[in-house]
């Protein structure tokens, strides 16, 4: 505790309210009876008492305790860089597996409807021999619920492996254990019974409902015309899911490249970054170890500072300029580095010159987003003004080119750059380009860590690449895209199994008119446009509806960004077309099977 009470230790602005910094959280425990709510009345209360009062400033200041519960959780705030859980993309997988779940049972449903006909004399008998309405519904109920159970054993004996195919973005501590973890056994059966009684009770319904006298006749009304209407409806509904599911990979993928690929305002790649011991307090050991680093050939430019330009670590300070005329106070990030951090990170420096260094005055190189919000219409016009910060006056030395702090989730905000050689702990290193072999970066990280563990022999040598850093502010998406694809390929595989299905029992029904056309003269490819037509159509309206369902879904999601790719129209075309293409194929394969078929046996059949 004495260690972490070191003055050195504190950012310079420890004692300001209007600083904040990543590096430090504070935990309250509320007394029995207290309400959260009260705490946060004092605690404004208290900054009130504290903080000076501006005239001029109209904004409001208020604080918020965040639960224990929701640190895990929320993004927005700090959680010391650990593992955050995304709520959306929990959401996401629910979402994901109940609409896999609908278009199973949308396919069961569809299946058994079709095929009621075939059961028909099954049915007439039991009805002859006594059986009752509600005996044939439990009946037909159990097998669905039998069917079900099996499934759901089945899912239990793979979820090991999906859990190891998914490992990346699992955390390490879960684990299946049915014993350990009796919920998802009450899950499943809850589950179970669920989807029996969705996909089971209408065809139920219907199969019970045949009249034993017409089915004995031969004349049982299947009510084709409602089954028609019910099972061309339900085929719509699976493919506007399945086509959704396409246009949402698509447009994760599409956000996902632009993110990686657009340019951040500096250089990110072959360069590493690694921390110093935070409780070392002698400069000296810094500096010795970059004169080390400086011998070492492989390495191409050393700057030392707090953090890289874009890091999930922040540290904002409240800072006032006063031109004479009003004065303009905004809080505002800050940065810390060497003359040698934007020259490494290759930074584009509008106006005025880089950092110099001094031990003493606190120069600032500021953000173009910071100089128009001092109202400098000229970038030029801010070098050599002051910003007051922590009741000092600092020189402007230089404007830099806006660049990004965090990812593209977040605006770019007001930020200053300046020296601090006391709080500089983070080295980043630009390593030469590797060499026909590959092995001039792996040379390099063996040499650091060897002259790091000279300086430091009791601390682990921790690196990382930073555009490796720069892509884990988008693991959340990247996961959600990889799921994505799992999901649009089991949906499109469950709509088109349904779509074969139908296009069997449609062939099988209508073998006799396909006979009688080919003795006409009817050709393969009219035949096979004929049967394949109906399908097609339901198909397009399917496309039609999920456009606007993607869309709105598309420009939701795409809020969490605040630079984003644009929603496309070809993504929806695409969208539409691979499923098309998808089914025309699985259509053709079974029309064109039924269009071959010799007609004399065809009309055999009946």
């Amino acid at each position: 505790r004495a260690t972490l009470e070191s003055t050195s230790l504190k950012p310079e602005d420890w004692n300001d309210w209007g600083s904040t910094t990543s590096d430090s959280q504070l935990f309250l425990k509320l007394s029995g009876g207290t309400t959260p709510s009260r705490v946060q009345a004092q605690i404004i209360k208290l900054f009130k008492k504290h903080q000076k009062p501006d005239p001029e400033d109209h904004s409001t200041t208020t604080y918020i305790l965040q639960p224990l519960s929701d640190l895990h959780f929320n993004a927005d705030y700090s959680n010391f860089d650990q593992r955050l859980a995304h709520k959306p993309t929990l959401y996401g997988l629910l979402a994901v597996a109940a609409f896999l779940l609908l278009l199973a049972c949308i396919n069961f449903i569809n299946l058994t409807t079709a095929q009621a006909s075939q059961r028909a004399k099954e049915i007439g008998i039991r009805k002859t021999m006594g059986s009752s309405k509600k005996q044939l519904i439990i009946q037909f109920l159990s097998e669905t619920f039998l069917l079900t159970f099996l499934a759901a054993i089945l899912s239990l004996l793979i979820t090991p492996l999906l859990l190891k195919v998914f490992a990346d973005f699992i955390p390490e501590g879960l684990h299946f254990n049915l014993i350990q973890q009796p919920d998802i056994i009450m899950f499943m059966g809850i589950l179970v019974v669920t989807v029996t009684v969705l996909s089971g009770f209408y065809p139920a319904i219907v199969l019970s409902s045949f009249q034993p006298v017409n089915v004995l006749k031969n004349q049982a009304n299947t009510g084709k015309s409602r089954s028609a209407w019910l099972r061309k409806s339900l085929t719509v509904s699976q493919f506007v899911i399945a086509q959704v599911f396409i246009i949402a990979t698509i447009l994760v993928s599409k956000q996902i490249s632009y993110s990686l690929n657009k340019d951040m305002g500096f250089k990110k790649d072959a360069i590493i970054n690694f921390n110093t011991n935070y409780y070392d307090t002698v400069q000296g050991h810094r500096f010795l170890l970059m004169n080390k680093l400086k011998a070492i050939p492989e390495i191409a430019l050393i700057s030392l500072g707090n953090n890289p330009p874009s890091s999930n670590n922040t540290w904002s300070s409240t800072m006032k300029f006063k031109d004479g005329k009003k004065e303009v106070e905004t809080d505002v990030q800050v940065k810390l580095g060497d003359t040698n951090y934007i020259k490494l990170y290759q930074m584009k420096l509008l106006a005025g010159s880089n950092l110099p260094y001094s031990d003493t005055v606190h120069n600032l190189i500021i953000n173009e987003t910071y100089a128009h919000i001092l109202g400098f219409r000229q970038l030029q016009q801010a070098i050599g003004k002051y910003i007051e910060w922590n009741d000092k006056q600092n020189p402007i030395v230089g404007v830099v080119a806006d660049f990004h702090q965090h990812s593209f989730h977040e605006s770019i905000k007001p930020l200053i750059i300046t020296t601090n050689t006391s709080q500089e702990r983070n080295f980043s290193i630009a390593l030469r380009p590797q060499n026909a072999e590959g092995t001039i970066w792996k040379t390099a990280i063996s040499k650091i860590e060897k002259a790091f563990k000279q300086i430091y022999p009791e601390d682990d040598f921790e690196y990382t690449f930073f555009d490796e850093s720069i892509a884990k502010y988008y693991k959340a998406e990247q996961n959600m895209s990889r799921l994505l694809m799992w999901a649009t390929g089991l949906a499109i595989f469950i709509s088109c199994l349904g779509l074969l299905g139908l296009a069997i029992y449609i062939t099988n029904q209508r073998t006799k008119e396909i006979g009688i056309r080919k003795v006409v003269g009817a050709t393969v490819t009219q035949i096979v446009s004929l049967l394949s037509k109906d399908f097609l159509k339901l198909i397009i309206i399917a496309f039609i509806i999920s456009i606007p369902i993607a869309w709105w879904g598309a420009h939701a999601w795409l809020q969490n960004f605040a630079y984003k790719t644009t929603l496309s129209w070809w993504i929806f075309l695409a969208g539409g077309l691979i499923m098309f293409l998808i089914a025309l194929i699985i259509l053709c394969i079974r029309t064109f099977k039924a269009a071959m078929a010799n007609p004399v046996k065809s009309l055999r059949t009946e």
